[in-house]
């Protein structure tokens, strides 16, 4: 790879990616994606786990057959089956709806052991109550309100309230993003799920608060002088860590990949699924947050402050001044007695010139001198000094 390269440039944070200049752009991302997915949550709502409907939890083991056939049984026992999961390598999970009648729960049981030939004692049961579902709700809710408090006041002591405000939207846009992706494509929220949604908060943040370091760092006393704006040492500060925003999500991704598409999936880990489901779409939601939303915001709010706006204005009449002044020079150029600009021609030119200096002169213009023709010479001597006469 060559020293120029996008990669060795990123890490330099020499990249020069006009992140914060364009920042309309992904305002515009931002506000289409969110009114794509509170669309989404008010039209479609949410796959909600039996934890927060209620509803009634079989385990049946895998000898029986396939998990559909397993799940095509308890359809033909009459209960409408919502989710079905393969746990390890023992036992299946299918939960069903809400069944309050004990006689009803112990029919389904019965008629899914006699579809399968089995004991009914093989299958156990549970059910779930609404209750137990609000709980864990109520309780994940006062857990955000707390967080976010926490996260205002301690951004206010380490920055300031612009940082934080901008902090904080970020956090909201990686919450209503992720809630989107799950209510478009229909995943189950299960109280996994909450305490994802709160686990990359956390991620997060991290990320904000290293950026934003960096911006702290970038602009101290920046309207002391007149070479940059906030918005472009804001940029600067972007393009410093993006390379490190980058890895740190690859970083965090990879483990919670594994934890999701291997746990899960290769090794059926049910229950690994809902957490790692939410860690993965939300992480990756809150690297694009922090590098394509939480400054632009933070530029944002910061551009309508006034001495911000002064500084800018003279960084601004400072460069057009440097530029008229450019132009100038460009266009002053020296001339030689002839009205000849000097070198116009090169070299060739100019010897050009010097080689005809002992043709015929202009009409009007006296003849040069050659040399030797400065002397008059003496009476009865030649041109050029001899002594002797005409015989």
């Amino acid at each position: 790879m060559s020293a120029g390269g996008i990669a060795a440039r990123l890490y330099r944070g020499e990249a020069g990616v006009d992140i914060v200049g364009r920042r309309k752009i992904w305002f515009i991302v931002a506000g289409v994606a969110i009114v794509i997915a509170i669309a989404s949550m008010l039209v479609r709502g949410f796959t909600l786990g039996i934890e927060f409907e209620g509803g009634n939890q079989y385990n049946v083991p895998v000898k029986v057959g396939t998990l559909s056939q397993v799940e095509t049984a308890f359809a033909d026992a009459g209960v409408s089956v919502k989710t079905g999961q393969t746990v390890g390598d023992s036992q299946y999970i299918i939960k069903t709806e809400l069944i309050n009648d004990p006689t009803r729960q112990t029919e389904i049981k019965n008629a899914v052991a006699q579809h399968f030939n089995i004991d009914a004692s093989q299958i156990s049961d549970s059910a779930v109550s609404t209750s137990w579902g609000g709980q864990v709700t109520d309780k994940a809710a006062l857990s955000l309100a707390i967080f976010l408090a926490v996260v205002l006041v301690y951004l206010i002591a380490r920055f300031e309230w612009r940082m934080a405000a901008a902090a904080v939207a970020s956090l909201l846009l990686d919450l209503i993003l992720t809630g989107g992706v799950y209510s478009l494509v229909g995943f189950e929220v299960t109280p996994s799920t909450v305490i994802g949604f709160l686990t990359i908060l956390g991620f997060a943040l991290y990320d904000v608060v290293v950026v934003f370091d960096k911006v702290q760092e970038n602009t101290r006393g920046i309207t002391g002088s007149s070479t940059s704006t906030y918005a472009e040492a804001a940029n600067l500060a972007v393009n410093q860590t993006l390379m490190r925003s980058i890895n740190t999500g690859l970083v965090a991704l990879l483990p919670v990949g594994g934890l999701l598409f291997i746990g899960a999936g290769l090794l059926g880990a049910g229950t690994l699924k809902d957490l790692g489901l939410v860690l993965f779409i939300g992480m990756g939601v809150a690297v694009y947050s922090s590098i394509f939303f939480a400054t632009p915001v933070l530029a944002e709010l910061k551009s309508r402050e006034p001495r911000l706006q002064a500084h800018a204005t003279r960084v601004q009449a400072k460069r057009t001044a440097q530029a008229k002044e450019a132009a100038n020079k460009s266009q002053t150029v020296a001339r030689d007695s002839d009205g000849v600009p000097i070198g116009s021609g090169g070299p060739a030119k100019s010897l050009e010139r010097s080689e005809l200096a002992g043709a015929a002169p202009r009409p009007g213009a006296r003849p040069a001198a050659r040399p030797g023709q400065g002397k008059r010479p003496r009476a009865g001597g030649r041109p050029g000094g001899g002594t002797s006469g005409r015989r």
